[in-house]
């Protein structure tokens, strides 16, 4: 479990990583560089883009600021993206990456994700994705959305395995399943969406827990994943949601109190579904 923003977890290849970071989906290009240098400045070393989103320009830009803001340099910071696999070729992938690298204005990226399973759309990708590892551009690769099938089904191929699996996960959707199968086989959870995209913030169970610790419902959801050592990707255009997105090492939830966030697992989800979902 993380005890700081700070904190970074060991992945199964030896990278470390932050257990707390900053997402930008759904942010504009434009004002991508703004949040990524103030989600630099306030701490966050683990920044979170990808292909789709259409702005790892911005994120790149923001990068460059918040390195100069703070003093500090590239290989403090963890940054990742995501190849948008829609049945992609090898050389369709290997061509995604250098694009993406570019717009980062990168030389290498710490961790690259194969965006959704798809309908057998994930093999000559993850291929490509291993070349790019064996050749030193990515630093750590693995998937997002994978549902326990396609992990099997992405193990009878791999020759190098993935060391996270970013997923939709919240108290609405738990995941119990998932998370138990990645922890046997040494595959970090990542969660996407931690905050339902604020679909749960009212419920009356956790602004009871949050009213205890004298927090926000977005911490109380936070916390919880924490201590379920999941990782996490959270996003906020405001300086000071950027802010109090991190103030959740200074308390602790009780054994019943996650028990009741426990009892509010409804399987619902907010995007796809990774059985369904082809693109």
């Amino acid at each position: 479990m993380i005890k700081s923003l700070d904190d970074r977890v060991t992945l199964n290849n030896g990278t470390t990583m932050p257990g707390l970071g900053m997402g930008v989906f759904q942010i504009p290009n434009e004002q991508t560089a703004q949040v990524v240098a103030e989600g630099i400045k306030a701490g966050y070393r683990l920044i979170d883009t990808a292909q789709v989103y259409d702005n790892e320009a911005g994120t790149g830009a923001g990068i460059k600021a918040g390195l100069a803001a703070t003093g500090l340099k590239r290989e403090d910071l963890f940054i990742t993206s995501k190849v948008w696999n829609d049945h992609l070729s090898y050389d369709e992938t290997l061509r995604a990456f250098q694009d993406s690298l570019a717009k980062l204005d990168l030389d290498y990226l710490d961790l690259y994700l194969i965006h959704w399973p798809g309908q057998d759309a994930f093999r000559d990708s993850w291929k490509a994705l291993e070349k790019l590892y064996h050749d030193g551009k990515i630093k750590a690769i693995g998937v997002s959305n994978f549902q326990i099938s396609h992990l099997k089904e992405l193990a009878e191929f791999a020759e190098v395995m993935p060391v996270v699996n970013q997923v939709e996960t919240h108290p609405k959707l738990s995941q119990t399943e998932l998370i138990e199968f990645a922890t046997a086989h040494n595959l970090k959870i990542q969660a996407w969406s931690p905050l339902m995209q604020g679909k749960i913030l009212n419920n009356p169970v956790l602004i009871e827990i949050a009213q205890n610790h004298q927090k926000s419902v977005a911490q109380i959801i936070l916390r919880w994943d924490i201590q379920r050592d999941v990782l996490l990707v959270v996003k906020s255009v405001k300086p000071a949601r950027i802010k109090s997105n991190a103030e959740v090492f200074d308390f602790e939830l009780t054994a019943a109190e996650i028990a009741k966030i426990n009892e509010l697992n409804e399987n619902l989800r907010v995007g796809p579904d990774p059985d369904t979902f082809d693109f």
